[in-house]
């Protein structure tokens, strides 16, 4: 038996618009089944050691919204969580729609729906998405702090994490 453990490295961006964030309902992923998820995906090689570049990548690539459309870029979360031997890290970012005449492009990855951000939890998603958008609701939206997340079972352990 090969207990090899990989390394998987994701971001993803949810946009804010009033009372609503952008979702993704990603289908034909070889990581997670069709569900629910921010907007974003796997890193490129030369992306390693820039997240922030990452993401603006694919937010372009799958709804046509550029860094000029969006406003407060921030990463907030980072996340892992060991599943199928791999450790899955991901970056989390928010950011505000700044162009509000912006029409999104048709993605080729699923479909695109604004989600008023009180019926956000309803929805299926990811583990890890789900439990950084749960913090988020519950406290990372009423500051700018940046917090890193070990998964387990029953939740995640959310901590601040400070520059020392």
């Amino acid at each position: 038996m090969d207990d090899t453990v990989r390394l998987r490295h994701m971001t993803a961006v949810y946009i804010t618009r009033g009372d609503q964030i952008l979702l993704l309902y990603r289908i034909g992923s070889r990581v997670v089944p069709p569900s629910w998820c921010g907007v974003g995906g796997h890193f490129e090689k030369d992306e390693l050691n820039d997240p922030e570049q990452c993401v603006l990548r694919e937010l372009l690539e799958e709804t046509g919204i550029t860094a000029a459309d969006i406003g407060g870029l921030k990463l907030r979360y980072i996340s892992l969580r060991l599943k199928n031997q791999e450790v899955r890290q991901n970056w989390y970012y928010f950011a505000e729609l700044k162009n509000d005449q912006i029409k999104l492009s048709e993605c080729d990855e699923g479909t695109l729906e604004w989600v008023n951000i009180n019926d956000i939890l309803e929805r299926e998603m990811p583990f890890s998405a789900k439990e950084c958008l749960k913090h988020y609701l519950k406290i990372g939206k009423y500051n700018a702090k940046l917090y890193s997340g070990a998964a387990a079972e029953n939740g995640t352990d959310w901590a601040e994490l400070r520059e020392f």
